[in-house]
């Protein structure tokens, strides 16, 4: 450790006091994810899903039966929510779950990507995974270098098709075998857990815990948002750093930690001028930054 870091965690472990959440940080620390009741105001849950229908609408140019469900079977991702409306920014900001993830990524962590697994009747589960699937080799450390936050904007339950978790799945380091991923049929893994939530509600997990969901039995939809963050050397999933909307800029233009997330303080990815030695100076100098 150096002194810069340690500072950091004093800074990220006042908030934790702040907001209640030493005992979420035991829960990641030892089963790799955690739960936040009603994070979110139910204002804010339709809010987000008023947009998320209208935003499927307009992308697909189709309409939306919620009770139903008719039209999309199984898992469908909506990328890219984040500059749809301001609602998700207010979501991205929420102070509890991201102190949550300041904890597990550092100071200078990007969001990678915001969406929402739109989920009808009928498909396939997810198969079990961790989040470190994407290119990164095991044994993956201890430390985690991706996290998840997950958001119900729906009920969730085992038969309304809900994420479910794998306890102590992130010490293992490394992504589960054919046998262990399986959420359905006979070598269904039993050590998953469904995670039975209201809207409102969150979980957020360390980025080598295994996770997936299981299949919708009953008509309708689930839905989610899904907010991946990483730590600020890896490549995001969805681009944000350049080309953020000006309008964005000028609401979260006091906001530091937006814009962080965001990465206008990211220094990799520089054209002919070369690199930024002010940002480069700025680079996190250990697990909290």
């Amino acid at each position: 450790m150096n002194a810069e870091n340690d500072a950091a965690l004093g800074r990220i472990m006042e908030q934790v006091r702040e907001y209640g959440l030493e005992h979420h940080l035991l829960e990641l620390e030892s089963q790799g994810f955690t739960t936040l009741k009603q994070v979110l105001k139910p204002e804010t849950v339709e809010r987000a899903k008023s947009v998320i229908v209208e935003t499927i609408e307009r992308r697909q140019s189709c309409s939306v039966d919620l009770e139903t469900g008719e039209g999309f079977a199984g898992v469908n991702y909506i990328p890219y929510l984040l500059y749809e409306d301001e609602i998700f920014e207010e979501i991205l900001m929420t102070p509890a779950p991201l102190t949550l993830m300041t904890y597990l990524l550092g100071e200078s962590c990007l969001l990678s990507s915001i969406g929402c697994h739109f989920k009808g009747p009928g498909g396939h589960p997810l198969a079990l995974h961790s989040d470190n699937g994407n290119g990164m080799p095991g044994p993956f450390p201890a430390y985690s270098q991706v996290a998840n936050l997950n958001y119900a904007l729906t009920p969730y339950s085992k038969e309304a098709g809900a994420l479910a978790m794998v306890p102590g799945s992130h010490k293992l380091a490394r992504q589960p075998t054919v046998s262990e991923m399986q959420l359905a049929g006979e070598r269904v893994n039993k050590h998953a857990v469904p995670m039975e939530l209201e809207p409102g509600d969150c979980v957020i997990w360390h980025g080598n815990t295994w996770h997936g969901s299981y299949r919708r039995e009953v008509p309708g939809v689930r839905m989610n948002l899904a907010v991946y963050f990483c730590r600020q050397y890896l490549q995001t999933q969805e681009q944000h750093k350049g080309i953020v909307p000006e309008s964005v800029l000028v609401r979260q233009a006091n906001s530091d930690r937006f814009q962080t997330l965001v990465g206008a303080k990211q220094p990799y990815g520089w054209q002919a001028d070369g690199p930024d030695y002010n940002v480069m100076a700025r680079n996190p100098k250990g697990l909290y930054d």
